[in-house]
């Protein structure tokens, strides 16, 4: 975790100031905007980027729909993954999160302004009325984040297999589906090392409700795990080449 101390380290000044205004939002959910919420968090991840030596390349923005109401779901590489998505993203979004993840200070309020759920993997009855609650905020026009592999693959841009369970609340809301390719998120958090580093974030094209309706859940994990897999197969392929 050096790279965090770098971070707090170098925004020494802003630091209290930044946490209070944070933990403010977080308990007073109501007093403020889903975008006044997001665009707080925007800037303290880009305050934090730039004392990390930390850079975020997005891709695609183009792709995301128009209309919110959407859910994207991106490849988990590491415990930067939902910061680096939030500073790509122009549009506010909310994550489903594991419960263990909530506990973890900073993450802890962040995922209070963006309203996350948060899910007991072992409690299937509080699974399926997360996949419910989901699916009734995407309807009313909310973006949600999941992650498919349900937990970080700490095997660099490698990816552990999709589950199928966790398109069921986009099939429930007949949402745009938006794959995601993370690329090198592993490296601020879960790597030891305070170098530059450049994350990119893809926002490939959505998958419709028109063209998902008749596939298994199944089938369009491995459909969206099919198309993440090329981006980061082109990516990393490019910059080994370029070495």
């Amino acid at each position: 975790m050096k790279r965090i101390l770098l971070m707090a380290i170098r925004n020494i000044f802003l630091l209290p100031s930044m946490w209070i205004r944070l933990c403010y939002h977080a308990a007073h959910l109501n007093k403020f905007t889903e975008e006044e919420h997001y665009t707080l968090l925007k800037k303290i991840v880009q305050r934090a980027n730039k004392a990390g030596n930390v850079t975020i390349e997005p891709y695609g923005i183009e792709n995301l729909p128009k209309q919110n109401g959407y859910m994207l779901f991106p490849n988990h590489q590491g415990l930067y993954d939902v910061l680096a998505i939030i500073n790509a993203s122009p549009n506010p979004l909310s994550v489903v999160a594991k419960k263990e993840v909530g506990n973890i200070p900073f993450l802890k309020q962040v995922f209070g302004c963006m309203r996350a759920f948060l899910i007991d993997r072992d409690d299937i009855r509080q699974g399926l009325q997360v996949i419910n609650d989901v699916t009734t905020e995407v309807l009313k026009g909310r973006n949600y984040l999941i992650f498919p592999e349900g937990t970080r693959s700490k095997r660099g841009n490698t990816m552990r297999e999709f589950k199928g369970g966790s398109f069921k609340a986009a099939t429930k809301a007949r949402c745009p589906i938006i794959p995601v390719a993370l690329i090198d998120s592993f490296k601020p958090f879960d790597a030891n090392s305070i170098q530059k580093v450049t994350v990119q974030v893809h926002f490939l094209k959505p998958l419709y409700y028109e063209e998902y309706k008749s596939m298994r859940t199944t089938e369009i994990s491995k459909t969206v795990q099919l198309r993440i897999y090329d981006v980061i197969k082109e990516y990393t392929q490019e910059e080994q080449e370029t070495k």
